[in-house]
C-alpha cells in the first residue's frame, strides 16, 4: 500500500489524478485544498504542516509517493531514516509532473521499481541515480529476489557491488536456480563471467563474486565467499509423511538432519508436500509456517499416478495412497529421479527431489 502526499494547488490535481490510476494507493492533500468529494472517492485531508503527517505514513506505508520539493522533503525524512531493510520506498514527483524522483530505498524498498510505474503513468521522466541501474548490470542485493532467491548472508553486499558498478572481474556460479536472471536488452557486460564450478572460478581469481546453489560449500570452496554473496534459490522439494500427532519437533528434527546429511542447505527449500490427509496435521503446520514453506496437499489419486519405486500395501490400507513422500516429491518437483528416495526415521518418512529452474 502506498501514500500519495500532497501541499500545493498543482500537486493536489498530480494526486487525484494517481488516484484514479494507482490502485492500492491512499491520496493525502492540506484541508485548504478540499473539492468536496474527498469522503466520496476515500481521499484523507489533514490539516497543518505536512512535517507532523510523514512520521505516521513513513511507519505504515511500504512506498510514499511525495508531491514536495526533493530538498523539503531530504529535511522531514532525516530523522525517520532507520534501516535500508525496512525504510519505506520514497518517491518524489515535480509540482508540474515533469519528473518522478527515487530518493529512498531504491532497491530493497522498491523505490525504483516505484519510480518507473508512477513515471509511466503520469508520462514523466523517471530520474534513478542507482549505479547499477544506469548501467544497466546486476543489482547484487536484488539478484534473484523476484524467483525468492535469499542471500546467505549481507556482509559482503556492498564490497561485491562496487566490483560490479565499477567493472571490476566478477565470477558467477550457478549451480541451480532459475536461469532466466538477466532481464536487459543488452548483453551482460563483460566484465561478468560465468564459470562451472566454484573450483575454476577460484582459478580465475576474481575480484568478487556471486555463488547461486543449494548445497552447503566445502571447506575449499569457502575462499570464493572472502569477497562473494552466497545465494540460496528455492529448489529443494520434500515429501514428507509422518504418523498422526508427530511433533513440529520430530519433523524439523527429521527434515534438518536429512538436508545436513545431503549437504543441503535449509534456505533453499522450495515446498514440503504430502498426502491431504495431513491437511489438519498440527506438527507439520508449525513447520511450514516457522519456515513459510508452501504446504501443498495431494489426494491418493494424484499419488497413485505417479510411478515410485517402494509401493507399500501397508501405506495403502491406512491413507488409500501406495506411498506419501515418494509420490508427492516427484510430482511436484516433476522429477522421475530423486536425490533421496526415502528415508524412514522415527514417526517420520522424507523423500527429497530437486527441483529444476525453467530457461
Amino acid at each position: 500500500m502506498y501514500a500519495v502526499v500532497a501541499i500545493t494547488k498543482h500537486g493536489v490535481h498530480i494526486a487525484r489524478k494517481l488516484h484514479d490510476r494507482l490502485p492500492h494507493a491512499h491520496i493525502y492533500y492540506a484541508d485548504k485544498f478540499a473539492q468536496g468529494d474527498e469522503h466520496e472517492k476515500g481521499i484523507y485531508l489533514f490539516s497543518g504542516n505536512v512535517r507532523l503527517l510523514l512520521p505516521q505514513l513513513f511507519s505504515t506505508y511500504r512506498g510514499l509517493i511525495l508531491i514536495i520539493s526533493l530538498g523539503a522533503v531530504v529535511r522531514m525524512i532525516a530523522p525517520l531514516l532507520k534501516d535500508k531493510k525496512t525504510d519505506p520506498a520514497v518517491v518524489v514527483i515535480d509540482d508540474k509532473a515533469e519528473h518522478v524522483i527515487s530518493v529512498l530505498s531504491g532497491h530493497l524498498g522498491g523505490a525504483n521499481e516505484l519510480t518507473k510505474k508512477v513515471a509511466n503513468l503520469l508520462g514523466a521522466r523517471p530520474v534513478i541515480t542507482t549505479a547499477s541501474d544506469v548501467q544497466q548490470t546486476i543489482a547484487v542485493d536484488l539478484f534473484g529476489r523476484s524467483f525468492g532467491w535469499e542471500w546467505e548472508n549481507e556482509n559482503h553486499l556492498t564490497p561485491v557491488s562496487a566490483a560490479v558498478v565499477n567493472e571490476q572481474h566478477v565470477a558467477i556460479v550457478q549451480e541451480s536456480g532459475e536461469r532466466n536472471w538477466w532481464t536487459y536488452d543488452t548483453p551482460i557486460p563483460s566484465n561478468i563471467r560465468q564459470y562451472a564450478s566454484i573450483a575454476e572460478a577460484l582459478e580465475a581469481k576474481p575480484d568478487a563474486a556471486l555463488i547461486v546453489t543449494h548445497r552447503l560449500l566445502e571447506k575449499e570452496e569457502e575462499a570464493i565467499l572472502q569477497n562473494g554473496v552466497l545465494y540460496r534459490p528455492k529448489v529443494i522439494v520434500i515429501g514428507i509423511g509422518c504418523n498422526r500427532g508427530t511433533s513440529a519437533e520430530e519433523i524439523e528434527h527429521v527434515i534438518d538432519e536429512t538436508l545436513q546429511q545431503l549437504r543441503f542447505s535449509m534456505k533453499s527449500v522450495k515446498a514440503l508436500c504430502t498426502i491431504d490427509l495431513k491437511k489438519d496435521e498440527e506438527g507439520l503446520l508449525a513447520v511450514a509456517n516457522k519456515y513459510k514453506w508452501p504446504l501443498i496437499f495431494y489426494t491418493p489419486e494424484q499419488l497413485n499416478a505417479v510411478p515410485i519405486d517402494e509401493p507399500s500395501e501397508t501405506v495403502f490400507r491406512y491413507t488409500g495412497a501406495y506411498g506419501v513422500s515418494e509420490p508427492a516429491a516427484k510430482r511436484y518437483s516433476g522429477q522421475n529421479k530423486l536425490v533421496l528416495t526415502k528415508k524412514k526415521s522415527g514417526n517420520v518418512t522424507i523423500s527429497v527431489a530437486l527441483w529444476e529452474g525453467k530457461e
